[in-house]
């Protein structure tokens, strides 16, 4: 849940450069919110939102995205981790975020940064959900199974999928070259 009621929030979209006059209907649209609960044929009293948005909310998916971006440009700013084309990887796709990094040091500082900068725009990283993976030459890079961070222990993997690639700790993609090709020879003889 985005809580979106303090100034520090507001400061977020006028750095990316929203428009003080929208910021100020942003907030009253999200300040003095009501909602009722339909069930079945009863319809609740009413009772105010004092927290984040209502569920299904037009505003929801706009807002997510700028307080994403300002975690993810948090971690960019951390000179260290994985660089592609001369900068920081952090890979990002709706709500699926992944942090880069050639050592376990690098992605443990890398996505503490990242939980700080999502708890102070109330955001939440789900810990069960988060995995981490070292993609390095050396043998004994992250050879621990787990490693702690924000009080959680996030799980070691040796592969993973996104955005429908498979991903490993080897960096081979013979795996998901055999995978496509026998997808593509299913979907060409279903024909």
């Amino acid at each position: 849940m985005i809580q979106l009621g303090g100034r520090f929030f507001k400061n977020i979209l006028i750095e990316f450069g929203i428009p003080k006059k929208l910021v100020r209907l942003i907030k009253m649209c999200l300040t003095e919110t009501y909602s009722r609960v339909r069930v079945g044929k009863n319809l609740s009293d009413m009772f105010p939102i004092r927290n984040g948005l209502k569920q299904g909310d037009a505003l929801l998916p706009l807002l997510f995205n700028f307080a994403l971006e300002y975690a993810i440009r948090r971690v960019q700013v951390n000179q260290d981790g994985l660089k592609l084309k001369g900068t920081h990887q952090l890979l990002a796709y709706a709500d699926d975020v992944n942090i880069l990094g050639g050592n376990v040091h690098t992605v443990k500082e890398n996505a503490e940064t990242f939980f700080v900068a999502t708890k102070e725009i109330g955001l939440e990283v789900n810990a069960d959900k988060t995995k981490y993976m070292i993609m390095s030459r050396d043998k004994n890079e992250g050879q621990s199974h787990s490693m702690k961070t924000d009080n959680s222990s996030i799980e070691r993997v040796e592969e993973f999928k996104y955005l429908e690639t498979r991903l490993t700790n080897k960096n081979s993609i013979q795996e998901e070259i055999k995978n496509r090709l026998k997808v593509g020879n299913a979907c060409y003889y279903s024909v």
